[in-house]
C-alpha cells in the first residue's frame, strides 16, 4: 500500500492562510520517534497508548504485542486516532489500522525499525519477534498495523505553520 498525496487540503481557523503543504507534515510524522494511538476499548472508553512507529512506502506503521488490550480493540474496530508533535507541528491521523502479515513487507518496517530505533526485530509468522521490547510493550510477539489515513491535522505549536487538514 501507498498512501497518495490528501485528494485536499484546507486551512482551518478562518485567517484566510495558506494550508501547510502536505511534504512538511509527512517530514515530521516519519521523523519524531514517539506516537501516541487511541483505539476504542469495548466498553465505549478511548484507550491512548505511546507507541514507536515508523515510515514505510508512504505510510506509518506501528506494533503491538498480539495479546495486548490495544490489539484486542484494533481486531474488534478498526477505526484508530495516532498523534504526535515534533515541538512545531502537532499532527494527528485518523484512519484505520489495517494489519500486516506480508513477509517482503514486514521485513521493509522492520529494517526501519532497526534503523530508528536499533530495535532489531525478526519476522516470525506474520509478526516480529525480538530480544527485548519496551517494558510496558510484552514479550511480544508483535503485529504490525499500518495506517490507512482518512483525514489528517496538523496544528502548530510554534512557527510559520498554517492550522490543516488534510483529506485522504
Amino acid at each position: 500500500m501507498n498512501v497518495k498525496e490528501p485528494a485536499s487540503a484546507q486551512a482551518l481557523g478562518g485567517n484566510g492562510g495558506r494550508p501547510t503543504p502536505w511534504a512538511q507534515a509527512r517530514e515530521r510524522l516519519a521523523g519524531v520517534r514517539s506516537y501516541w494511538t487511541v483505539t476504542n476499548h469495548p466498553s465505549g472508553r478511548s484507550h491512548v497508548r505511546p507507541v514507536f512507529a515508523v515510515w514505510v512506502d508512504g505510510a506509518l506503521h506501528f506494533t503491538s504485542d498480539l495479546n495486548a488490550r490495544k490489539s484486542r480493540n484494533l481486531e474488534a474496530a478498526a477505526q484508530c486516532s495516532i498523534a504526535t508533535s515534533d515541538g512545531e507541528l502537532d499532527l494527528v491521523i485518523e484512519g484505520t489500522a489495517v494489519r500486516v502479515t506480508d513477509h517482503e513487507r514486514l521485513k521493509s518496517v522492520a529494517a526501519e525499525y532497526k534503523a530508528k530505533y536499533g530495535w532489531p526485530v525478526t519476522v516470525v509468522d506474520g509478526a516480529f519477534t525480538a530480544p527485548y521490547a519496551a517494558p510496558t510493550a510484552g514479550d511480544g510477539p508483535f503485529a504490525i498495523y499500518v495506517v490507512e489515513p482518512v483525514t489528517v491535522f496538523g496544528f502548530p505549536a510554534i512557527g510559520n505553520f498554517t492550522p490543516t487538514r488534510w483529506n485522504f
